[in-house]
């Protein structure tokens, strides 16, 4: 996107900001000339996509396709991206279920091209629901750009809640939080832990972070997200935490995990 978002202070009063004006400058980015190209050639053509080739071969859908999952930095691996969308999703071991990174199966999985006689891309309103993850994506990126840790805010006000109210054990939903680079460096740093961390065993981890999230925020389990004033507290907390991190180290804790948000993260590593 040419435009760029507006982010005059930082800390949670820059975050503050941020919501306060979300959606005057998500609407501002929308009206960026190369956005509107995109969104209007995705709106007329992807309906008339039947199969993952055809989507593959076409750069500009494949483009807003991509940038709706975060995926942007796939674009020129067609045959991989291929035969992800091609996979099953109704089947635990087809390629977009077994890659670690979870965004994979939730491309396939929009498009439908494996599980479904008719795709998804199909339904009326296809186009908006794809477009508007385009514009959320798009503006976390924009943040990303002035603030490694509000981009990492947004991306936990996103995915938390999810997290949150899945069927999975709550042990195994720390598991996810430690999988996921954003998510374990919000927490890391928001619980204060040492950089030396993620050398501990997995279980040990989990222990530590259930250890901390009872003692700071009142339970143990991840499921407690699924209450706004519980994220809330949550991601007001990080921030102050970031903050000071940031003024006593004069980097941002956060830039390691922006770098690995912003990049492809592991298309080929599979869950155990």
């Amino acid at each position: 996107m040419s435009a760029q978002i507006s982010l005059p202070l930082a800390g949670y009063a820059g975050w503050a900001f941020l919501k306060r004006t979300q959606a005057q400058q998500m609407a501002t980015l929308a009206k960026a000339p190369d956005q509107v190209r995109a969104e209007t050639y995705f709106r007329e053509k992807i309906g008339g996509i039947d199969t993952a080739e055809q989507l593959v071969a076409d750069r500009r859908l494949l483009s807003v396709a991509l940038g709706a999952f975060g995926l942007s930095d796939d674009i020129n691996n067609r045959y991989f991206l291929r035969k992800v969308l091609e996979s099953d999703t109704l089947q635990g071991d087809s390629l977009a279920n077994k890659l670690s990174d979870k965004r994979y199966a939730d491309l396939a999985n929009a498009f439908g091209f494996g599980t479904f006689t008719t795709p998804r891309n199909k339904l009326s309103d296809f186009a908006d629901r794809i477009i508007a993850q385009y514009r959320q994506q798009g503006f976390e990126t924009a943040v990303g750009d002035q603030s490694a840790s509000m981009r990492i805010a947004l991306y936990a006000e996103r995915e938390l809640p999810d997290l949150a109210q899945s069927s999975d054990s709550e042990t195994t939903k720390w598991f996810k939080v430690i999988g996921s680079e954003p998510l374990r460096n919000m927490f890391q740093t928001l619980f204060a832990l040492p950089s030396s961390f993620g050398a501990l065993d997995i279980d040990q981890q989990v222990a530590t972070l259930r250890k901390r999230s009872k003692s700071l925020l009142g339970s143990p389990d991840l499921s407690q997200f699924a209450k706004p004033e519980v994220l809330e507290k949550t991601v007001r907390r990080y921030l102050l935490q970031a903050q000071i991190a940031e003024g006593s180290n004069g980097t941002s804790p956060a830039s390691a995990a922006l770098q690995l948000l912003q990049a492809r993260q592991g298309s080929l590593s599979l869950r155990l």
